[in-house]
């Protein structure tokens, strides 16, 4: 169109205008580059090269030293005091603490102590370094947060579960009795068993009445034969006829015995 007008003004021809409109902008069909897929993103990250670092020559580095930590006499004190518990009771009970008011806990204190059960306290530090070296090593994985434990000289398991009912935030985790580790669902079977005096009762009467009963069956045989002989003498000194088959029944009885 601007043509058509520039030729219809300016009808010579040959002649340009002195001022032309050109065009300016983008191009119509441009090309970006894509982006790559995440996955192979990720694929790329992964297997990418790195060089590895060069090492140090030898002797650059000197050795740290390792500072071995003494331990200190209370610690000392506490294990010592823990290897004479772990001695001198039989049984030893770990029982977690959830949070105990001091109140309970005297309470809870007085209640164990009529049945000859003592509560101690050792902080798990001092347990579970004393442990790796002894032989109750098995133990070690019930001392974890807030524990205790419950000891006595005998076995007084009836009583530590009577008292444990009354106190809900003390959770019995296991316990040791006579050197063998046993959980709490053992440690209530346990305290079903009947007492050492009891079986020993029942043994001595069952070993009693095995002696009386064979006693008299030795004794039941020999009195037999003697009553059927002297039953056979008096009808011999009698002189009466024996009915047909006794004498060869008590004939084989004899020849039997």
């Amino acid at each position: 169109m601007a043509a058509t007008l520039c030729g219809r003004i300016f009808p010579n021809t040959g002649w340009l205008p002195l001022i032309q409109n050109v065009r300016h902008g983008s191009k119509a069909v441009t090309r970006h580059r894509r982006p790559l897929h995440f996955l192979k993103q990720k694929l790329m990250a992964v297997t990418e090269f790195i060089p590895p670092k060069p090492a140090p020559p030898p002797g650059a580095l000197s050795p740290r030293a390792r500072k071995t930590e003494q331990e200190s006499g209370l610690v000392t004190l506490l294990k010592r005091d823990l290897e004479t518990v772990f001695r001198e009771n039989k049984m030893i009970a770990v029982v977690q603490n959830n949070a105990t008011s001091a109140e309970d806990m005297v309470l809870l204190k007085h209640r164990l102590r009529r049945h000859d059960i003592t509560i101690k306290f050792f902080p798990n530090q001092v347990i579970r370094s004393f442990l790796p070296g002894s032989r109750y090593v098995n133990m070690q994985p019930l001392f974890i947060g807030q524990t205790v434990m419950f000891v006595s000289k005998e076995p007084k398991v009836k009583g530590m579960l009577q008292v444990l009912r009354s106190s809900p935030q003390m959770v019995l985790l296991g316990a040791c009795i006579e050197n063998t580790l046993l959980s709490r669902e053992a440690i209530t079977n346990y305290s079903r068993l009947p007492s050492m005096t009891t079986v020993r009762g029942e043994l001595v009467g069952g070993l009693t009445l095995m002696t009386s009963q064979t006693v008299s069956l030795l004794r039941q045989h020999p009195a037999y034969l003697s009553a059927l002989l002297q039953q056979y003498i008096k009808q011999q000194s009698a002189g009466t006829p024996e009915p047909a088959g006794h004498g060869t029944a008590s004939k084989t009885e004899e020849a039997a015995a």
